[in-house]
């Protein structure tokens, strides 16, 4: 009897640079959770998922991930999703999601993150790319073949 390997493909999330309502980062973080739970989220992002950007997104909106995601795999859009966290978190203000857009936009830019940045930036090769790499935004778009915007 042969034994025939499959492997699904694996996808990349969505922009980091979505947004849900109006909130930047939170449509990526669902996006892995539910690629993650079809088994086609690269396995280099499994260790992470609910750390790092994941972690700052639950904390900011006052949920744990575990909780996010079971609420993510039991259905529903992105601002369904959204509308659950301020239900159960903690219910942001437009001034404080601008204010967590423009963190989030620029962590990375001459803060303590800035040592972390460019060593990745030189360990995946980036260190003249163009327009150079500002932000961990920015690296995470490149870094999945996209094209970071450019702000006005």
């Amino acid at each position: 009897m042969r034994t025939i390997l499959t492997f699904m493909s694996t996808r990349f999330p969505c922009s980091i640079y979505d947004k849900t309502g109006g909130l930047v980062y939170f449509a990526r973080l669902v996006d892995k959770i539910r690629l993650q739970a079809a088994h086609t989220l690269p396995a280099a992002y499994h260790e992470n998922l609910g750390g790092g950007f994941d972690g700052r997104c639950c904390d900011f909106l006052g949920v744990k991930y575990p909780a996010l995601r079971e609420r993510v795999l039991a259905g529903g859009t992105d601002d369904e999703v959204l509308h659950w966290c301020f239900e159960h978190g903690r219910k942001s203000s437009a001034d404080e999601i601008t204010d967590w857009n423009e963190f989030m936009w620029k962590r990375g830019w001459r803060d303590s993150a800035t040592p972390r940045l460019h060593m990745r930036i030189k360990e995946s090769k980036f260190e003249n790319h163009q327009p150079p790499i500002l932000t961990f935004f920015d690296y995470i778009e490149v870094d999945e073949g996209r094209t970071p915007p450019t702000f006005s």
